[in-house]
């Protein structure tokens, strides 16, 4: 079976690592499997969000050690580890988490734009406890999404910590009952894509790229993103069903 799954159905695409053998841990071809599955459904007119999640009841246990100690890269081209982390999606993309999300893992999860997971879900950075670093987006981006104490605790001390901790924190969207986070991750898309799917690409853009813009420089880096959207068919389109009183249909154009 291929190490990563994609299955797209009403405007959602959900990529699946599929190595639930080693808790669908981070090698070579997850790492390129990712990669190509984000490029192709990135590029495609016919999806709004992603979400990524785990076969077999485990997100993800972090980098394949085995094949670290191979030679084996779990990273790919400019896109980075697990093929999302420096180069993540245009498009929104939800992480639907089962089980554990650890080490590399976890930082697949912090590249993602919204988080569902399940009550049984376990988080951590168990890093330092191989005296390694959590390179991959972890130590970057974690404190940005939390309190910086509690980022320091999960980064230092490499321990597991409950779903239930991290949506308190205001990390996890959702919180289910375990089994149930991709159907909750898919309820949740399904909402995101009634949006215009440029719409929704240039308002992630600005979220992400906006928080290191300077003041007096934000309204116009902004213009510069959204203005495209404003001259866009789907924009009128909006405009237009809204006053038909129907629904609209995007074309991406």
């Amino acid at each position: 079976m291929p190490a990563v799954l994609t299955d797209v159905s009403g405007g959602v695409a959900v990529i699946t690592i599929n190595r639930p053998e080693a808790r669908n841990a981070v090698n070579g071809e997850v790492a390129r499997g990712i990669a190509e599955a984000v490029d192709e459904l990135d590029a495609s007119k016919d999806v709004q969000v992603l979400i990524l999640t785990g076969a077999g009841g485990t997100f993800s246990a972090g980098m394949d050690l085995k094949g670290f100690l191979s030679g084996d890269s779990p990273a790919f081209g400019d896109r980075g580890f697990g093929g999302i982390v420096q180069r993540p999606p245009a498009k929104p993309v939800i992480a639907a988490v089962e089980g554990y999300a650890l080490a590399g893992g976890f930082e697949l999860v912090l590249a993602c734009d919204l988080v569902v997971a399940s009550e049984e879900a376990k988080f951590g950075l168990p890093e330092v406890r191989r005296s390694l670093v959590a390179g991959a987006g972890g130590l970057l981006r974690l404190p940005k999404r939390i309190p910086y104490h509690l980022a320091m605790e999960i980064a230092l001390t490499g321990e597991h910590f409950p779903a239930s901790r991290l949506q308190q924190a205001g990390l996890v969207n959702r919180l289910v009952p375990a089994g149930q986070a991709l159907e909750a991750a898919a309820e949740l898309a399904g909402r995101v894509a009634l949006g215009g799917p440029l719409a929704l690409a240039a308002t992630k853009r600005v979220i992400v790229e906006s928080a290191d813009w300077p003041a007096a420089e934000a309204f116009q880096r902004q213009g510069e993103i959204i203005t495209p959207v404003f001259m866009s068919a789907d924009a009128r389109e909006g405009a237009l069903a809204f006053a038909e009183k129907r629904s609209p249909v995007w074309k991406g154009e």
